[in-house]
């Protein structure tokens, strides 16, 4: 029995932001922002635009690939949908605060009404663990065969544009994967699909990356005047050092328990966060840097998106085949970090 992922799809918003336009209102340059982060544009959802919407096309993307994968479905979107068994969707920027959730918003725009729709709230490495969970659910009834995978997030609506430190790092946009349980084997020749994963935390550093307003620890009070709305605030350093750590230890874990090297990976699909964190790790694992797909120059840092986002850009240009061994990682808020190994 393996979890295969059989369709890709994103959207990312219309509107383009260059460095050079972030220029006119900050103190930076595109010169800094691109040494310091990789980053040259991010995508800029409109006011009308909520999380839900990004995820809900993303969706339709991938949705649209399955029906020409799976023949069965006589190339109807809607069939497509109802064939799904489960809904995940991986988001820090959800549509409401605690519910509904946004899968369940997105399942029902889909007309998906006979899967279960739910979020995981696991900061940047919330797609990885949203893959390890829907293989989970799809292994544990025999019924249930297909599930959705989306990243999604809005995070130009909680982020601090005043803040040159955060505001030129993060971007909007939604990538989605469907999985499916298959009978292609999971060892030895020919195996396919999720062969493993690797989920871990450090929540001792839930301080460095946090939204402190909203919550139960530090609600809102009647009449209370608020100097600024919610927003991201990330202590930098700690950030960088633990995402680096992280990667590196991940991908080593992940290879020495499949018996596997380096040189078996055709893809390292890293969170797209900062540049500087993947030429670090490279460094560190002597792996050559052309081994790992980067697109934050064109997206920014859009958190549990960026995975799946590069996901399908690879795949619908071609760069991802059929066999293919990659590693997905992910590293971000809680602290959290993890990784799925996949033959694409």
């Amino acid at each position: 029995m393996a979890f295969e992922i059989v369709a890709t799809g994103r959207v990312a918003p219309a509107r383009r932001i260059s460095n050079d336009e972030l220029a006119k209102t900050l103190d930076t340059s595109d010169e800094w922002i691109r040494s310091h982060t990789g980053i040259g544009n991010r995508h800029i959802a409109d006011e009308q635009t909520a999380t839900s919407d990004l995820a809900f096309a993303a969706a339709q993307e991938a949705l649209q690939m399955l029906i020409d994968h799976d023949k069965s479905l006589g190339g109807s979107l809607e069939a497509a949908a109802q064939s799904l068994d489960a809904i995940i969707i991986a988001t820090a920027s959800p549509d409401y605060f605690g519910f509904p959730s946004t899968a369940c918003l997105v399942q029902d725009r889909l007309g998906a009404n006979k899967a279960a729709a739910m979020d995981v709230v696991a900061g940047c490495t919330g797609f990885i663990y949203g893959v390890e969970t829907a293989a989970g659910l799809l292994s544990i009834r025999q019924d249930r065969k297909r599930a959705l995978v989306i990243g999604a997030e809005i995070l130009s609506k909680i982020t601090d544009w005043k803040d040159r430190s955060t505001c030129v790092l993060f971007g909007d946009g939604a990538g989605a994967v469907v999985i499916d349980k298959t009978e292609a084997p999971v060892s030895g020749p020919g195996k396919r699909g999720l062969l493993r994963s690797i989920l871990g935390a450090d929540g001792s550093g839930g301080e460095h990356l946090i939204m402190r307003r909203g919550g139960t620890r530090n609600p809102y009070k009647q009449g209370e005047t608020l100097d600024q709305p919610p927003h991201i605030e990330m202590n930098g350093r700690a950030v960088y050092n633990f995402a680096v750590k992280a990667v590196t230890d991940t991908m080593e874990q992940l290879l020495q328990e499949e018996g596997l090297s380096v040189n078996d990976l055709a893809w390292i699909v890293p969170h797209q966060a900062n540049a500087r964190i993947v030429q670090a790790a490279a460094k560190r694992l002597n792996i050559p840097e052309e081994k790992f797909f980067l697109n934050i120059e064109e997206y920014a840092n859009t958190s549990a998106a960026s995975v799946p986002i590069a996901l399908d850009e690879m795949n619908r240009s071609g760069k991802l085949k059929k066999g293919d061994l990659i590693i997905t990682l992910g590293f971000g808020a809680g602290l959290t970090y993890g990784g799925n190994l996949i033959v694409w």
